[in-house]
């Protein structure tokens, strides 16, 4: 593969560096929003919207925005125009390129992230770091279906003034950890392996059914919480390592809907396990979270079911 700088791809520039303590947040749907795109990975670097400035000139839609500091190289294409806080660049290509295309060099320019760990920034050598001079064609031809944005059902639930109840886990759930298998251990295949780790629901690789079913145990339709607390749901059959912890419901069936749900409640948990300190089993129990409840003060399966339907996108799950 070939590989070029950024820099004879892309015009790299200094974004507009401005504070949004000294701006006017808006709302989003408001007329005069601009997005605010700042040094987080998240929401697409959008972390505010706020009013035109118009001694201020936007930056342009259709480049891509790259963290020198704080989220380093998180980058993103901007598919409307914005303003950008301190140590962001923007990239505007050279020639013309299609959305697949800059959104393959967000890929690239992401995976370079490597070379800066221990607080090291990106800020003088984002133009020198190397990416494919060519998208390769088997990213252009993939097969990308979008997504329906549509909700599963026009009912809209309210959320706020349903009656909440506290619950222990160990109340709900009784836990299963999965079995320690080392990577030299493991035999490819098509069951996925779960293990610790905040990216791709927590899967690391597929290994193979018919060399560990008789070793470890199957799941199927359940939620696991790993020693950070990173909570996923996983609709089909797993395996799992020892550092996962998977809740098996105590006299109640989850589906998919209501569990997605749970696992929006569980993971308000996970700053209680951050700076070293780890999920263990006697821990697990002990914890608490707040549940909407029926008349009778059980968890209201049916409304977090109900609820998850009414959201955007539910149609596609």
């Amino acid at each position: 593969m070939n590989l070029v700088k950024v820099s004879d791809l892309f015009e790299v520039k200094y974004g507009v560096n401005l504070e949004l303590i000294n701006l006017n947040e808006v709302p989003q749907r408001s007329k005069e929003a601009i997005c605010f795109v700042s040094r987080t990975e998240n929401n697409n670097g959008v972390s505010a919207f706020v009013e035109k400035n118009n001694d201020v000139k936007p930056i342009s839609s259709g480049t891509l925005t790259v963290a020198g500091g704080g989220s380093v190289l998180a980058t993103f294409l901007q598919p409307y125009e914005y303003y950008s806080g301190r140590d962001l660049f923007y990239l505007t290509p050279k020639r013309k390129m299609t959305e697949r295309e800059m959104i393959y060099y967000t890929i690239c320019i992401k995976r370079n992230r490597y070379r800066y760990s221990y607080n090291r920034q990106a800020n003088k050598t984002i133009r020198d770091l190397f990416i494919p001079a060519k998208v390769p064609d088997r990213f252009q031809k993939l097969r990308i279906d979008e997504l329906n944005i549509k909700s599963a059902s026009n009912k809209k639930p309210p959320l706020f003034d349903r009656k909440w109840g506290w619950f222990s886990l160990g109340d709900l759930f009784t836990f299963e950890k999965g079995e320690r298998l080392t990577k030299l251990d493991r035999i490819g295949g098509d069951v996925p392996l779960i293990t610790a780790g905040e990216n791709n629901n927590g899967v690391s690789e597929h290994i193979s059914f018919e060399d560990f079913k008789d070793k470890k145990k199957l799941f199927e339709n359940k939620i696991t919480i790993d020693m950070f607390f990173n909570v996923f749901y996983h609709n089909d059959k797993y395996f799992s390592d020892d550092n996962i912890h998977t809740l098996v419901p105590i006299n109640f069936e989850l589906n998919k809907l209501n569990s997605l749900f749970l696992v929006a409640i569980l993971s308000k948990l996970k700053h209680k396990y951050a700076y070293g300190r780890q999920v263990r089993l006697m821990r697990l129990p002990f914890e608490k979270i707040k549940l909407p409840v029926d008349k009778i003060g059980n968890p209201d399966l049916k409304f977090m079911e109900d609820y998850i339907k009414s959201l955007p996108y539910s149609a596609s799950i």
